[in-house]
Order: C-alpha cells, then sequence, then structure tokens
C-alpha cells in the first residue's frame, strides 16, 4: 500500500501526539461509511494494532490501516495546511472520483458509500 504523509503533516501530527501525552501511539487513518458523498476520512491515535491491520512508518510515525479500508487509501497524499485562518489536515486521493466541497468526504468508482445530507 501507499501512502504519503509531507514533512509538515509528521510534524503537526508529533505536535498533537504530544500535547495529548500518546507519544508511543499509533496513528490509524481509515474510512467510514457517511459525509455529503458517501465515505469519509478518519484520523486518530490508537495503543493497539490488530490482526487486520496494515503497518506503515512515515516520517517515524507508525501508521495503522485496516486492510479493508487500505484500496481506498492507496497512494492517498496527508498534507497539513497553515494559513492566516488556521490550519488543517489535507487529504489528496487519487482513487476518488467525487468529493464534497469542504474535502473530507468522497466516493471511489467502485464504493459509493452511505451518503448523507449536507
Amino acid at each position: 500500500m501507499n501512502l504519503t504523509i509531507t514533512e509538515a503533516c509528521a510534524q503537526q501530527i508529533f505536535h498533537m501526539m504530544k500535547e495529548e501525552g500518546k507519544e508511543n501511539s499509533y496513528l490509524r487513518i481509515g474510512v467510514t461509511g457517511g459525509g455529503c458523498s458517501g465515505l469519509s476520512y478518519r484520523m486518530g491515535f490508537e495503543e493497539e494494532k490488530s490482526d487486520n491491520d496494515l503497518l506503515i512508518e512515515k516520517h517515524q510515525i507508525k501508521i495503522l490501516v485496516n486492510k479493508d479500508d487500505a484500496p481506498l487509501l492507496d497512494g492517498v497524499k496527508i498534507d497539513y495546511i497553515q494559513n492566516m485562518m488556521g490550519g488543517g489536515f489535507t487529504i489528496d486521493n487519487p482513487n476518488a472520483i467525487a468529493t464534497c466541497g469542504c474535502g473530507s468526504s468522497f466516493r471511489t468508482a467502485k464504493n459509493a458509500g452511505t451518503p448523507e445530507e449536507c
């Protein structure tokens, strides 16, 4: 599985891990049904790896991706952008054939998810 996180993204994740006392945790990146386009991204910290997880290491961050989510996230690039209006994570997914205006939900050619109203 190919997943890219930028240096800016990694620095923000390290900062958040430290703030939350999660320095030894994994970063979980996943997909769930919902959002106006049908699928939504999710990110969070997790203490344990399961047998159904792929382990990827980028910039010394241990990342977990559920094997079922891996095809939807293959080739994804995650960045962290800081500007005068604040900062936030951005996700560029080459598998997405449609995204919502806010960029937090998507659908692929093979998975439409469960769209919700905005």
